[in-house]
């Protein structure tokens, strides 16, 4: 799934996204250490992987998700 960040806090290393449909979702810390990045920046397009309407991974949109 693609979303677009909406916010992100380097200190607590979460945030919000928008989803393509305009939805907002949060992401807590274990999905933003789940994955390969130090930074995210509002804007940036990225990959999500969810489970149960919770988002366990997030990555830029260039970078594979797991198990994808």
């Amino acid at each position: 799934m693609q979303a677009t960040v909406r916010s992100f806090d380097e200190t607590t290393r979460s945030g919000t996204v928008f989803l393509d449909d305009g939805s907002v979702l949060a992401f807590g810390t274990s999905a933003f250490d789940a994955g390969p990045l130090r930074l995210l920046r509002s804007g940036q397009r990225v990959n999500l992987v969810a489970s149960g309407g919770e988002i366990t991974y997030i990555t830029l949109s260039t970078f594979p998700v797991p198990d994808a």
